[in-house]
């Protein structure tokens, strides 16, 4: 049966960038050590009975919320039984956009999602929704004449915007590495390996390190390298490496490769290097092909997004030093992104670098900062980022979840009302970050 409902799993338990414990482990590093310590008691006024009620009503929400809200929403609204795949929209009304295009963003993170809610609890079996998003992505998005897989394609399915973004590319790698989780099949893992040599070989600046933006269909050089219109035209971001970064970490997960765990391993250094910088609490964001940084501009969802994702990095590489040297780093970024959340406990989703906002909230960064500062708190012991988790899930309760239309509003004002204009679902509006935070929720706590 394609979807069953399911009660929440036991949650796993244990340190964040050297190791995640699973349930059941007695490992030193974890557990009743932990509470030993104290840990989640740290340096904020936050007691252990105060860390047991938070945790208990993150967990809660987590598992009311996938249930509930978010897993009825994508698997019963977005299927296109007209013209195959899925939609290519929804409004924020809740209809669907005609004539819509459909992105390799949303089909990908459709791919993943289905598959990664039966990997965490195998009564959440939407692998028919899962086997239609893979069928989909390997009829309709790719490119049998250069490789790689289009940008978009029409209503029907026919090419559109055939350009091939790195950012996109590695969201293949990332949903195929959870399918082949969910499906084991050896053609679905030999797919996920072929994208990855392909980004090497055609991404990959060989000069000067990390991966360039964007190419044409036949992997030229073009004049616009934007992944958005409200990005710069620059060679390099951190966001794209971001997701090279995810990508990899997951395919390293099931294809242990000693080339791939290298270059996740350079990924890391060009975060600690490039992006970030000794002492500093903020990523940059756009860079020159000599990663000159061209921006003053700080994303505090793409922060705490990163704070957390290079830890996964770091534990899946392996290593003491590594592990180390990353929580550090990840720490920072959490306390860069702190200085985001604002009155209502929301994090805001960008400023000037000069601490001018006009206070505007997403719906991911709201999803990532409770993961991100979860992960800050058990890295830490400090409770004051378990209260700051326990804040941004109360904006999101009370804001963020649409409880007439479902799913999540995309933006909010800086007195936290939706605004006009946004899709509830589309191009960019998936089920990734708020289904991953709810994933996640059960894993770290």
């Amino acid at each position: 049966m394609c979807g069953s409902k399911s009660s929440r799993i036991t949650p796993r338990t244990g340190g964040a960038c050297n190791k995640t414990n699973r349930p059941g482990d007695s490992s030193k590093n974890g557990g009743d050590d932990d509470k030993k310590k104290g840990r989640g008691s740290g340096a904020g006024e936050t007691d252990r009975l105060q860390v047991k009620d938070l945790t208990a009503q993150l967990l809660d929400f987590a598992g009311a919320e996938l249930e509930n809200n978010l897993l009825p929403f994508w698997t019963t609204r977005m299927t296109d039984k007209v013209n195959g795949g899925f939609i290519g929209a929804v409004t924020q009304e809740g209809d669907p956009l005609p004539g819509a295009p459909k992105g390799l963003i949303l089909n990908s993170r459709l791919l993943w999602t289905f598959s990664a809610v039966y990997n965490h609890d195998r009564r959440f079996d939407y692998r028919c929704l899962a086997q239609r998003a893979w069928d989909y992505i390997t009829t309709r998005f790719a490119d049998t004449v250069y490789g790689g897989y289009f940008w978009t394609v029409d209503e029907a399915g026919n090419p559109l915007e055939k350009k091939k973004q790195t950012y996109a590319q590695a969201f293949v790698v990332y949903a195929f590495s959870e399918f082949y989780r969910a499906c084991g099949s050896q053609e679905v893992l030999d797919a996920a390996i072929c994208q990855y040599r392909l980004i090497e070989e055609k991404c990959a600046d060989s000069v000067h390190g990390g991966y360039l933006e964007a190419f044409s269909q036949s992997w030229e050089e073009i004049a616009d390298s934007r992944l958005s219109e409200k990005d710069l035209n620059e060679s390099k971001t951190m966001n794209t490496h971001l997701h090279v970064l995810e990508a990899y970490t997951s395919l390293l997960g099931v294809w242990d490769d000693p080339g791939l765990r290298e270059r996740l391993k350079m990924l890391t250094g060009i975060f600690a290097g490039k992006i970030v910088g000794d002492g500093i609490l903020h990523q940059k964001l756009f860079f020159n092909e000599k990663w000159e940084p061209r921006s003053p501009l700080i994303s505090y969802g793409h922060d705490i997004e990163a704070s957390w994702l290079l830890c996964e990095a770091a534990r899946t590489v392996g290593g003491r030093e590594l592990a180390e040297r990353t929580a550090e780093l990840s720490l920072r970024l959490a306390r860069g992104a702190a200085e985001g959340v604002n009155r209502l406990g929301g994090l805001t989703h960008e400023s000037d670098g000069k601490g001018s906002t006009d206070g505007e909230m997403e719906w991911w960064a709201q999803a990532e900062a409770v993961v991100g500062f979860v992960n800050a708190w058990r890295l830490s012991g400090d409770g004051h980022y378990l209260e700051l988790a326990s804040g941004v899930k109360e904006f999101i309760e009370k804001f963020v979840i649409d409880r007439e239309g479902g799913e999540w509003f995309y933006r909010l004002n800086a007195e936290g009302r939706p605004l006009a204009g946004f899709d509830k679902a589309g191009f960019w509006k998936c089920p990734y970050h708020n289904v991953r935070m709810c994933l996640e929720i059960t894993r770290l706590v």
